[in-house]
């Protein structure tokens, strides 16, 4: 392993805040005096982001992949596969700053009493439709494996690479949503999970990439996908 902890972010469309939020990450992890990485991973995006993350290219600890569009979910997933192979912890956290890198520490301060560690979006509005899809994703996930995890799609989450690995080859790379699956599994594993409320806030800058109508379409597939996955899940067995 060459680190102690690598951060997975993906970016789309975000010129505005990327390096700002890059910066705020690098600075955070610095003065924990964590031997850290970051892998950030651009998802096609339109805008001028690629020129903005060019400032990046040659610094030590950060990895700048550009690559086709192919949402948010697929991108994660392959900054995980990467991520699972150099270090014992992986934390994934979303390039739009509205989960600041300012309460990082309270999870990594906790993490050698649990094996994947959630911050709980605390303060977040949404629309009626995003709503009522995010609580359909936390039912299902609480009928299907447990309800072990609050904020199942929540992109502010630290998790342990020897757990995490053997979840995520399960996983179809085009999956849309693979947080929540990996959440569902952790749930059933009955292993220590810590949840904590981190505060959200709304978005500054860009724009949301899933407009209203796409929005259920998206999770009909987030249901479907899980459905799907659960049997390759169900038996897997971990080592605490």
């Amino acid at each position: 392993m060459i680190y102690d902890v690598v951060v997975v972010m993906p970016v789309y469309n975000e010129k505005e805040c990327i390096a700002n939020v890059i910066e705020s990450w690098h600075t955070t992890l610095s003065k924990l005096q964590i031997n850290f990485g970051m892998i950030v991973l651009n998802d096609g995006s339109q805008d001028g982001t690629a020129e903005a993350l060019a400032q990046f290219a040659n610094q030590e600890r950060i990895q700048i992949i550009h690559k086709a569009n192919s949402g948010h979910g697929a991108t994660v997933l392959m900054g995980y596969h990467k991520a699972v192979e150099m270090a014992p912890w992986v934390f994934q956290c979303d390039s739009d700053d509205e989960m600041t890198a300012d309460y990082f520490p309270k999870l990594w301060m906790e993490r050698q009493k649990y094996v994947a560690l959630f911050g709980v979006r605390d303060g977040r509005t949404q629309n009626v439709a995003r709503q009522l899809i995010s609580a359909i994703s936390r039912l299902t996930i609480r009928l299907l494996f447990g309800n072990g995890v609050i904020d199942v799609n929540t992109p502010y989450r630290l998790m342990r690479s020897d757990i995490l690995k053997p979840i995520i080859t399960q996983i179809p790379a085009n999956t849309f949503a693979p947080n929540v699956i990996i959440s569902g599994t952790l749930a059933q594993s009955k292993l220590p999970l810590y949840n904590v409320p981190i505060p959200h806030q709304s978005r500054q800058t860009g724009t949301v990439s899933i407009v209203k109508w796409q929005l259920w379409q998206a999770a009909i597939l987030s249901f479907w996908q899980t459905l799907r996955c659960r049997p390759k899940i169900k038996n897997l067995t971990f080592i605490r």
